[in-house]
């Protein structure tokens, strides 16, 4: 017990500010008859001896390594109790803790990561799964945008929880609808239809791979398609006049769960 006095006599207060516990935890202690002062003055206060010192010093550090309080009586007081295998059983115990708090810091670096830069990729990797088109600084513009946003905190923690491999599942989904769309407009689907809908549909279950889409939020995603140039570039380029044609289901399936797509806002 470095720098405890080992003279009698030490007051509640003078053992809390060398013990650094709190006096409320030692009149528990006290209560509860863990570690009772043994002396008491004329007037009625009680004072600890060196002896009760030292059983409080090995109580704070049993309590330190997170063993509870009845277990912390049975091994000061039991004389059959078994002292290491207490002590080791509760090492093992901080070893899995130790374990969970590092497997759980790992997440968060990667969640801060993901926050910051998007997809937990290389340039080469966000290329090949992606496309030879893809830029890989988009996702770093996107950040600059919209990093203040609730899509993107929910955007960063999907991208946390991917590799390559999920992600090569997203963009194979993308893929797929992209072509579903051609293919559609191809065979004449008109917006409002059960299969335009459909689409519509799929669009949104596909979306949420990034974020959770709502209807409205959905319709004013396909007003930037067809008015921003790299998004009309992307869907024309698939088929020529599908950024337009796309907007026109998304607007004509909103109506039918009446939303106005001319007044809708990101919501």
């Amino acid at each position: 017990m470095e720098g405890l006095p080992d003279a009698d006599g030490l007051t509640v207060g003078q053992v809390s500010a060398h013990l650094g516990v709190t006096v409320r935890a030692l009149h528990h202690w006290d209560g509860i008859g863990l570690a009772r002062p043994s002396l008491r003055t004329h007037a009625g206060y009680r004072l600890y001896t060196a002896a009760d010192l030292e059983r409080l010093h090995r109580i704070v550090v049993y309590r330190e390594i997170g063993l509870g309080l009845d277990r912390i009586r049975t091994v000061l007081d039991d004389p059959t109790a078994d002292v290491p295998g207490a002590l080791r059983a509760q090492r093992d115990r901080i070893a899995e803790r130790i374990e969970r708090l590092q497997r759980l810091g790992d997440g968060l670096d990667r969640m801060i990561e993901a926050h910051e830069r998007g997809p937990l990729l290389t340039a080469e990797q966000q290329r090949g799964i992606f496309g030879p088109g893809w830029d890989p600084e988009w996702p770093a513009q996107a950040r600059r945008s919209y990093g203040d946003t609730a899509q993107w905190l929910q955007y960063a923690e999907r991208s946390a929880a991917r590799g390559p491999e999920e992600w090569r599942d997203v963009a194979d989904a993308v893929a797929g609808l992209d072509r579903a769309l051609g293919d559609a407009m191809d065979a004449g689907v008109r917006p409002g239809s059960p299969e335009a809908e459909r689409l519509v549909e799929r669009h949104r279950e596909v979306f949420a791979s990034y974020f959770p889409l709502t209807r409205r939020m959905q319709v004013c995603l396909g007003r930037r398609y067809e008015a921003d140039p790299a998004f009309a570039a992307h869907y024309d380029g698939i088929r020529t006049g599908l950024a337009a044609w796309f907007r026109r289901i998304v607007d004509a399936s909103a109506r039918a769960h009446g939303i106005d797509p001319d007044t809708a806002t990101w919501e």
